[in-house]
């Protein structure tokens, strides 16, 4: 079962979820302010993406708030555990894969060559 990790107002998510309905693909949508992936999966995310800025949600207010300056500053513990405590820091949809791969964001040949392939 795919895990999208989405918000309902984001417009980019429902593009992600369309997709997935045209592709007939199973999901599970999970929102992600009230539960978002915990500190164990972001860090696999941070381990395969290898950068940790592609994690953050850099145009959302939460991410504002905090500042890019303070968010370069933090140690990879610090910024998964702002991540796992606010799932609107979180770039999204985040997706999590049975095979254990991370998808953050939405791009379409991105997803075909994960999903589809």
């Amino acid at each position: 079962m795919i895990k999208v990790y989405g918000y309902s107002r984001c417009s980019t998510c429902r593009k992600a979820l369309a997709w997935l309905d045209a592709a007939h693909l199973d999901y599970e949508v999970i929102d992600i302010t009230v539960n978002p992936p915990d500190h164990d999966l972001l860090e696999r995310a941070l381990n395969q993406l290898a950068r940790r800025q592609l994690l953050f949600n850099t145009s959302g207010k939460s991410y504002r708030a905090l500042g890019p300056e303070v968010v370069k500053s933090m140690t990879d513990k610090e910024a998964l555990d702002a991540l796992s405590s606010d799932g609107r820091l979180i770039k999204r949809p985040f997706v999590e894969l049975d095979s254990g791969k991370v998808l953050v964001g939405f791009k379409p040949e991105d997803w075909s060559s994960c999903l589809l392939d």
